[in-house]
Parts: structure tokens; sequence; C-alpha cells
């Protein structure tokens, strides 16, 4: 997921190491992702062919390394994020890093993401039914039930509300929701 991360803040335009560790880190929830972290994926970025890395002066005389994304990394970034799987359908965080770059696919890949998220997300539906229909979970396995069929139910419906905005749209609307 952090290679996933790396290459889409780059897709934007070139930016040096540390800013793009400290987005980084924001984006995944915590504090700037570990320099040990961000400079060998960086590294193994350039050996590819996937980003270029140029000297350009800093704000108060130093000299920083300024990363840029290459056509080959363009590709190779939409060729991971279109790469969607089971294991990552299973996955929460694998599908919010993909909704969150839906701009970078065409239209039928985003669609197959959703696809195949919602298809987990509906058999999860299921089984959350079948426990809570035919075991004894007592007062606390039946609110785990309860709260995780809550959260499949408000994903499905986003997951709708998904499917209905148009890749032009621009939402820029701090603290809005969607409706569950």
């Amino acid at each position: 997921m952090n290679d996933l991360i790396l290459l889409a803040m780059l897709a934007d335009g070139p930016q040096h190491g540390y800013q793009l560790k400290q987005q980084a880190g924001f984006i995944l929830g915590h504090g700037a992702m570990h320099n040990n972290l961000v400079y060998p994926l960086l590294r193994r970025f350039t050996a590819a062919g996937w980003v270029t890395k140029k000297t350009v002066p800093g704000e108060r005389g130093q000299t920083r390394q300024n990363y840029a994304l290459t056509t080959a990394g363009k590709k190779e970034l939409i060729s991971r994020l279109s790469s969607y799987g089971e294991t990552d359908a299973n996955n929460a965080r694998a599908f919010i890093a993909r909704v969150g770059m839906f701009e970078l696919l065409p239209q039928q890949t985003r669609a197959e993401i959703m696809n195949r998220r919602q298809a987990f997300l509906s058999a999860r539906q299921q089984r959350l039914k079948a426990m809570s229909e035919n075991l004894e979970l007592g007062v606390f396995g039946a609110e785990v039930v309860r709260h995780v069929s809550a959260l499949t139910r408000s994903e499905l419906a986003w997951i709708r509300c998904l499917r209905r905005i148009k890749p032009e749209e621009k939402h820029h609307s701090q603290g809005a929701s969607h409706a569950t």
C-alpha cells in the first residue's frame, strides 16, 4: 500500500522526499512516514525507471532531491491500482486507497473495483445475518455483529453514492458525508 501512496502522490507533479514522507504519513493517518520506508521505495522506483530524481536548491541554501513520476511510472501506478483481486476486495484500506485515486483510472476499472468490494460486503452481510440467527453470540458478540452489520450497510450505501459521481465533478467540501 505504501508504494501505491508514494507513486500516486507523484502523479500531480514533482515533490521532494521530505514532502512525500510528511504527506504519505498524513494520508495513512499517522505521523510522517519513516525515512527507512520512504527512501528505499524511492530508490527502487528510480532503479525501475518509474521515478526520476533531480537535485534542486532548497529554501535555506541546502539542496533537495526532487522526485518525479515518469511515463513508465504512471503506467505502473495505473497497473497496480487496477490490479484488485479477492484479497484486496476483502481489505477496506485497499479499497479506500483505490477510491482516493479513482480519477487516475478508467470508468470500467472503477466499476470492477466497486463490484468486487460490493460482492465481498454482500457476502459478509449474509454471513453476519446467519451468525445472528444461528449462533448464541452473547451480549457483546451480538453487539459486535450489529456494529459490523451497520458498517457494512454504510459502506454499501457509500458505494452506491460513488457510482453516481461523475469524474469531472469536483468534491472539495470538508465534512461532507454521504447519506446512509
